[in-house]
């Protein structure tokens, strides 16, 4: 791969994982405000719940789509890790066929769900669902090109590499 293309490529990566943390540290102050303000001024209030359930939402779909590596996703692997690297390469393309076609038939499903929930917002603060929601339509096509470029490594005969226990990762 091209060193600049790389370079720039691992610069929003960083990024994409700085806006995470920015995320999850707003959905803890917002946690924070919501037991201060219910438990010591006895004052409910709703807009932190929600700022904490859209944030959440919005912190699982993007970091799904930009920030978790392959390696890192979490699978049921007893039988891929037991099989060799052709049967793993094989694997790789079944899967990723269907999840390329499954997501692919969903989309445009999707695309209208998302474009008429503009007609609703949420409660307190007045979010229009169809921005809300506009994270899915990114998850989706991340999901896609992700997948259709395992496929062309998998055509091209590359095999993924075997899982090795000793080196995963936690995500941190």
């Amino acid at each position: 791969m091209n060193p600049g293309l790389r370079k720039v490529g691992g610069w929003l990566y960083r990024r994409a994982e700085n806006a995470i943390a920015i995320a999850i540290g707003a959905m803890f102050a917002a946690f924070l405000l919501q037991v201060a303000f219910r438990y010591l001024l006895n004052w409910p209030t709703g807009w932190s719940n929600e700022l904490t359930v859209v944030l959440w939402i919005w912190v699982v779909l993007f970091g799904a789509a930009f920030v978790v590596r392959e390696e890192e996703e979490i699978r049921f692997d007893l039988l891929y890790a037991a099989v060799g690297p052709n049967i793993r390469r094989a694997m790789t393309l079944a899967f990723a066929i269907a999840l390329v076609a499954l997501y692919g038939w969903s989309f445009p499903a999707v695309f209208d769900y998302v474009t008429f929930m503009k007609v609703e917002s949420t409660a307190y603060l007045k979010i229009r669902f169809d921005w809300l929601f506009s994270i899915y339509l990114v998850f989706v096509v991340a999901v896609i090109a992700r997948y259709l470029w395992l496929a062309w490594r998998a055509l091209r005969g590359e095999a993924p590499a075997e899982f090795d226990p000793t080196k995963a990762s936690s995500g941190v």
